[in-house]
């Protein structure tokens, strides 16, 4: 019976670490990471609650244009105490009343209709702030993908290149007990694994930093092993040059300095407004007496104007404040499409110049593969010397990781070009 329990126990562990195992090991695609990225990514959460506020901020500011209503509720007891001849005599009074009172903004110069204005484009630039993080969280999450799938291919390289070094060892120690190789042949071989096995290691521990950016971008609280599929094919077209004007003109950045400076006019205007009187008409109702309920009527209507005539300069200043922010908006505004139009051209150029890198690497790769197949045999049958293998075989090793080098960097080519576009989470 013990026995049975105690192979049962094992049974169980063994299929509980290969479930732990199994789970552990996440598979990810990229609309996976979008979708996971978009609902959880804290910057582009706190982005869309910027948005909220504004749009709350033009509510509170319309409200000005409505009346404003407010109910009164009193009630109260005085007790009055009043001594004459040595006697005192207490009197106890109730009070009650009630009534409801409204304010109507009639005239106040246009001022809260332009501050309505300025908060309609307060909101625009806010939209425009929440797509350049959506684009911004799209490049971050974009490039820890890539080089997440870079290492995790970058790992199976290093693989073949350990391999293909100790293949080498092998052939170099045979040669060298036979004693047609020198020691120095033997001791760099031997460098060589020993070189090869670091950079596994090290690709090992670089991916697991990867996987925790990946983890980070997506917004998880709780980071986890995660595997990520894909391959190092560009989706964005690359054969034609762009409409660089339109692309400009549609940016994020761009967008959001032209709300912000439209939205400085209407502060300007609304600044102007200040000096024209405001009219504004009240009227009232109310019951009163002491007795509930209160019985004495009242009711009330009137006309309130205000009109400011010297405050110290305050509203001088406050002109003069919104047409220089006004003009720092235009400032802003030039730089931002000056900013766009140089981001946009460099990464085009940048895009073109990483996919014709990848077939020269490929290219390159193809002939390193024929070399070295065609120098391996050459030295085995003692045809040319350790020194121009062994070069050879170098050359190799560097064009697996070009090649693989070249691959990842079309991919954030490619991340960096459709960020300089704006495009958001929603671009796929």
């Amino acid at each position: 019976m013990v026995r049975k329990i105690i192979v049962f126990s094992i049974i169980l562990l063994f299929i509980c670490l290969i479930a732990r195992g199994a789970a552990a090991e996440e598979i990810l695609a990229w609309q996976d990471c979008l979708k996971e990225a978009a609902k959880n990514n804290p910057d582009l959460i706190s982005s869309a609650e910027a948005v909220k506020q504004k749009e709350d901020a033009k509510t509170i500011t319309a409200s000005g244009l409505y009346p404003q209503v407010d109910a009164s509720l009193d009630a109260s007891t005085t007790k009055k105490t009043t001594v004459t001849s040595g006697s005192s005599t207490t009197t106890t009074t109730d009070s009650y009343s009630y009534g409801l009172s409204a304010t109507q903004l009639i005239f106040d110069g246009r001022n809260t209709a332009n501050e309505i204005k300025s908060a309609s484009q307060d909101i625009k630039a806010a939209q425009e702030s929440y797509r350049f993080t959506s684009s911004e969280v799209r490049y971050n999450l974009r490039s820890a993908f890539v080089n997440l799938l870079k290492e995790q291919e970058l790992i199976k390289v290093i693989e073949e290149i350990v391999k293909i070094r100790r293949s080498s060892l092998m052939l170099i120690s045979l040669r060298y007990e036979s004693g047609l190789e020198h020691k120095g042949a033997l001791l760099t071989a031997e460098a060589n694994v020993a070189q090869a096995n670091f950079e596994l290691s090290q690709a090992k521990r670089d991916l697991e930093l990867m996987q925790v950016k990946l983890n980070k971008e997506m917004g998880r609280e709780e980071f986890e092993p995660i595997v990520v599929k894909g391959d190092f094919e560009i989706s964005d077209t690359v054969e034609q040059n762009p409409d660089f004007d339109e692309l400009v003109n549609n940016n994020p950045s761009v967008l959001q300095a032209i709300a912000k400076k439209n939205s400085a006019y209407f502060d300007i205007k609304s600044a102007y407004a200040d000096f024209l009187p405001q009219l504004s008409a009240t009227a009232g109702t109310s019951r009163s007496g002491s007795k509930w309920p209160a019985r004495g009527k009242q009711w009330n209507l009137g006309l309130g104007l205000s009109m400011p005539i010297f405050e110290g300069g305050l509203r001088i200043a406050q002109v003069s404040q919104a047409q220089s922010a006004y003009r720092q908006a235009q400032a802003d505004e030039i730089s931002a499409i000056n900013s766009a139009t140089v981001s946009l051209e460099e990464a085009w150029a940048e895009l073109q110049d990483a996919v014709e890198t990848v077939e020269v690497q490929q290219k390159s790769l193809e002939a390193a593969v024929e070399r070295s197949n065609i120098a391996e045999a050459q030295y085995s049958a003692g045809f040319i010397d350790f020194d121009s293998w062994t070069i050879i075989e170098d050359n190799l090793v560097t064009a697996k990781k070009s090649f693989l080098n070249a691959q990842a960097n079309v991919l954030l080519a490619e991340a960096n070009w459709i960020q300089a576009k704006g495009e958001t989470l929603e671009y796929e």
